[in-house]
């Protein structure tokens, strides 16, 4: 599948984290050309927006379950 395909279908966290630890360990071979580096560093960008919307929204889900779980016990 081409990445700019799934970067607008929505990726889990998980396979995003992995993509991304792939882009940054091949760089870091350093036997990559700098087109190619350039565009890995784009992908890796966008995964990271994907990684942080994501995380985000989990951590709203929290937020909202943690104040229903506090209202179902009223403080004495």
């Amino acid at each position: 599948m081409n990445p700019k395909t799934e970067t607008k279908k929505k990726i889990n966290f998980e396979k995003a984290l992995l993509e991304l630890e792939k882009i940054v360990d091949t760089m870091e071979s350093r036997d990559v050309s700098l087109e190619t580096s350039l565009k890995m560093y784009q992908r890796g960008v966008e995964l990271l927006k994907i990684c942080h919307h994501q995380i985000n929204d989990a951590q709203q889900k929290v937020e909202i379950l943690d104040k229903e779980t506090l209202k179902m016990f009223p403080s004495e």
